[in-house]
Formats: structure tokens, C-alpha cells, sequence
């Protein structure tokens, strides 16, 4: 077996099936497809049982996490390779066999993604050549190998031993934060990340998402980073992130405020203001952790 290739799902039966059918679609591989789900409410197991027999479903009671669920199905995964793929997302005809040769053709890389475009086929930034914090924290880091820090995990082609090595997820990382962390923990075993160019997928993004607040998902996100900058960073670097981040996000307070009268989209500048509020809380009471 190739492939292994695993879904996470989570109220996203309108865009699961598509996905799937996508995967299917593919061409040159062999491959196992599992499908995790994650106590939807909206049907998302029923699409997978009733349209895509030969997808393994694992219907969970509760709502476990990304980190988690993939973790479950890890054990049964035989392919060579894992792909952990958002079901948000569609998969060109060739480009899981593409990944897959280019993991073969690059022995020094462990993990890496495609070229990911949004539904209009342009571009997503998918590359991330510095993580959370870095500015303050990259001698904690030390070297390592290669130039990229972390690909986008909407999709992530993964050398199955080295990712069972390492024990999978960190299933503290509920939801974000995982994709980089687990580049990270890769890097440090020596090896490197890598880009597929020629590989491309197209990714909605943000849907398993778009009925939480966007103030609540800024709180997630920076929850997630501090959870980061804890397992990577000594002390004295945690203490200087937050207090930069909440300088900053105080002084964008008191312009958005200062600036409110006369700003024409208010309604975008209220949006900006509660996300400003949720970094400076959190960084404040993030202190205390």
C-alpha cells in the first residue's frame, strides 16, 4: 500500500462528499481511506457509510479534536506514507500519486504539502518558513534542518514510520496549532520540510469553523500558540512574547478607538476591536499559566 490517507470530519457533510469523491478520483495510487468523525450533527458519518462503502468510518461519541482523531485511526494505517487531508478541500487527479513521488525522490524530508489555491484558483499562502514567536525564540529552537518551518495542514504527506515514531499528534493541540507543532517535533528528529510544487489541491478553508464567533476562534488560535510557545520555548522567551503581543494589541485598541468616529466601515473596525481585546486578555491572564 502507498497510501494512507486520513480524513477528519466534523459538520461538513456539504463538502465531504467531494472530498471523497476527489480522492477516489485519484489516479497511480494505491491507497486506504479513513474517515474520522467527530459526533457530527449534520449527517457527516451517514454520507460517508451510505456514498463511500470502501472509506473506513470512525464515528466518535464526542468531539476528540484534529490531533486526537487522527490519531486513532493511525494504527491501521499500512501505507508507506500517511496523508492527512481537511475534509474541506478537493485533491487533483494526480497529485496524491505526485506527492507520493516526490517523498520517494527526497529521502531527507519527513513531511511536506502541495501547492494549495482557493476556489478561484488563486494562490494560498501555504509556506511558513518561521513559527510562532520566532522573533524571540528561534535560539531556542537551535538548527535545523532545511528552510521551512511548516506547510499548511490542510494537507500533509507524512513517512508513516517517522510519524508512529513520534507518537502521532500531541493531543493537547485541540484543534489549532498541531500542524505546526508536529513540523517542528519532525525537524527536530533531522528531518526536513518540504513543498510540492506540482502538486496541488483546492482548499475552502475555515468551514468546520463558520459558526463560531470570530472573536472565540482568535481565542482558540492564541490559546493554541501559547500551548506552542510553552513546549518550545524557555520562560524567559514566553514572558517576552506575551508581553510584545499585548503591547501590541493595546496600542491597536486605542487607534481603533481614537479612529472609530471617523472610520467608514465600522462594522469591520468593531471586528477588529474584539479580536484586539481577546489577544490582550489572553495574553494577560496567559501570564499566569
Amino acid at each position: 500500500m502507498d497510501l494512507s490517507l486520513i480524513i477528519i470530519s466534523y459538520n461538513c457533510a456539504d463538502l465531504l462528499g467531494e472530498c471523497l469523491k476527489s480522492v477516489f478520483a485519484s489516479t497511480g495510487v494505491s491507497l486506504e481511506v479513513f474517515v474520522v468523525d467527530n459526533a457530527s450533527k449534520d449527517g457527516s458519518a451517514t454520507v460517508v457509510r451510505e456514498r463511500f462503502p470502501l472509506a473506513r468510518l470512525i464515528a466518535n461519541d464526542a468531539n476528540r479534536g484534529f490531533g486526537a482523531a487522527n490519531n486513532q485511526a493511525l494504527p491501521n494505517c499500512s501505507g508507506r506514507y500517511v496523508v492527512l487531508l481537511n475534509p474541506d478541500t478537493a485533491v487533483g487527479a494526480e497529485s496524491l500519486n505526485k506527492m507520493i513521488r516526490f517523498m520517494d525522490g527526497n529521502a531527507r524530508v519527513g513531511l511536506a504539502g502541495p501547492k494549495v489555491e482557493n476556489p478561484d484558483g488563486s494562490r494560498q499562502d501555504s509556506v511558513s518558513y518561521r513559527y510562532p514567536g520566532h522573533r524571540f525564540g528561534a535560539a531556542d529552537l537551535g538548527e535545523l534542518p532545511g528552510d521551512i518551518a511548516c506547510v499548511l495542514g490542510a494537507c500533509q504527506i507524512v513517512r508513516a514510520d517517522l510519524f508512529r515514531s513520534i507518537g502521532g499528534f500531541d493531543e493537547d493541540f485541540f484543534l489549532y496549532g498541531e500542524d505546526q507543532d508536529l513540523c517542528l517535533r519532525i525537524r527536530k528528529k533531522g528531518f526536513e520540510i518540504g513543498f510540492i510544487e506540482n502538486a496541488t489541491i483546492m482548499h475552502y478553508g475555515g468551514h468546520s469553523e463558520r459558526q463560531t464567533p470570530p472573536a472565540e476562534v482568535v481565542r482558540k488560535k492564541v490559546r493554541a500558540e501559547h500551548l506552542f510557545y510553552r513546549k518550545h520555548y524557555n520562560a524567559e522567551t514566553l514572558r517576552r512574547i506575551r508581553s510584545a503581543q499585548r503591547k501590541k494589541a493595546l496600542w491597536r485598541i486605542i487607534s481603533l478607538k481614537l479612529l472609530f468616529p471617523v472610520t467608514a466601515d465600522k462594522t469591520k473596525a468593531l471586528g477588529k476591536l474584539a479580536r484586539y481585546k481577546v489577544i490582550y486578555e489572553e495574553n494577560q491572564t496567559g501570564s499566569n499559566d
